[in-house]
């Protein structure tokens, strides 16, 4: 397996709503190739895509009921703490829930958490001890 990531797929309880939120309220850009019942988003060496909850259960074989802590977040690395405190605002003005204020970390760096409208973790965070493009 060559060592990268294409494609991560949320599964949305509501499709228009889950577009306003990635699209109007965190300002990523829509692709063209979006159509019908799916949304991609693209970002830096990876797409976003938003497709339905149900349809994507249905696609993996798996039951589409869950909640609480799913085992992974998605994290966006920014170059400064005022960043995150921006960003984290932005998110929550969007619909997004706050989960953990920003704060300094034990491994040297500042962050918090917002949850989408659907429930998945967004880590948003300053590391100064790398930078990923």
């Amino acid at each position: 397996m060559e060592p990268r990531l294409s494609l991560v797929t949320l599964g949305v309880a509501d499709l228009a709503r889950a577009i306003a939120f990635y699209r109007d309220g965190l300002g990523l850009p829509l692709r063209p190739e979006s159509a019908g019942d799916i949304a991609f988003f693209g970002l830096a060496g990876v797409w976003l895509a938003l497709y339905p909850r149900s349809a994507l259960a249905e696609d993996a074989l798996s039951a589409p009921q869950g909640s609480g802590f799913r085992g992974f977040t998605l994290a966006h690395n920014l170059r400064s703490e005022a960043e995150v405190d921006a960003l984290l605002a932005q998110a929550c003005a969007a619909g997004a829930t706050l989960v953990k204020p920003a704060q300094k970390t034990f491994w040297g760096g500042y962050s918090g958490y917002f949850a989408d409208p659907d429930g998945f973790l967004w880590e948003i965070a300053h590391n100064p001890h790398f930078w990923i493009e």
